[in-house]
């Protein structure tokens, strides 16, 4: 059994997934036929919408098109580490030599999704003290949001 585990982490961590992406939101990306979720961060949902002041903004379409904006025609190249309960790729993107991931939590589009990993938390810290992205005003974490809209 723990050879199996063993052997399984270790084809996950040697798949390499390379092309052009197709943007589904902040955090979700497709790559030919296979689905690829962003590792270690969260982004609001499409639907999703924030709050600076008084003003009512969808920030879930501004996340989503901030990565399209980061990624535009580019291939980019995700490194697999899981996969997840919908049978998604949980991956480390990159385009050049940007991690992605790290990009989207940093410019304040995503946040660092806690439950799977405390790699981008800095991250987070940088973008919440500029107000960047959603953190320029009020927003419900995109985690609470998919619970809550069920």
């Amino acid at each position: 059994i723990f050879l199996l585990i063993l052997y399984s982490s270790v084809s996950f961590s040697e798949k390499i997934i390379e092309g052009k992406a197709i943007i589904i939101d902040g955090d979700t990306i497709h790559v030919d036929k296979n689905k690829i979720r962003l590792h270690g961060i969260d982004a609001p949902e499409i639907e999703q919408t924030c709050k600076i002041e008084d003003k009512i903004w969808n920030c879930g379409i501004e996340s989503s098109t901030n990565l399209k904006k980061l990624i535009g025609k580019k291939n980019i190249k995700c490194e697999v580490n899981d996969i997840d309960r919908y049978k998604r790729y949980v991956a480390e993107c990159y385009v050049n030599k940007i991690n992605i991931n790290q990009y989207m939590v940093r410019q304040g589009w995503a946040i660092a999704y806690r439950y799977y990993s405390i790699l981008y938390i800095e991250d987070e810290e940088m973008a919440k003290k500029h107000k960047l992205g959603i953190w320029e005003g009020e927003f419900v974490e995109p985690y609470l949001f998919r619970k809550n809209n069920k």
